[in-house]
């Protein structure tokens, strides 16, 4: 099974929140999900994106991949540099 974590849209006209989840690839963009990793709150003027930093690595580490917009908003709170530098440490140095 393909895991993507994608953005789902939820909150009201005009006024949108959306959650950061962890959902099958074939599945559609609002429905089923394995678990939710996080959220997004793109009219918020500061911590727009909040993350279950924890979860997020785990599901990285198992394969999961981000979609284009998830992977923006991991790069821009630190998440994937704190995944490089957990690769770095679980490689041993020759």
């Amino acid at each position: 099974m393909a895991v993507h974590l994608r953005l789902t849209r939820v909150g009201r006209h005009k006024h949108p929140i959306y959650r950061v989840v962890a959902a099958d690839a074939r599945m559609r963009r609002d429905g089923r999900f394995l678990e939710v990793i996080g959220t997004y709150n793109p009219l918020k003027e500061s911590d727009k994106a909040v993350f279950k930093e924890d979860r997020v690595l785990d599901w990285l580490k198992r394969g999961a991949k981000p979609t284009d917009p998830v992977r923006a908003l991991l790069r821009k709170t630190g998440v994937m540099k704190a995944l490089a530098e957990s690769r770095k440490e679980a490689t041993p140095a020759s």
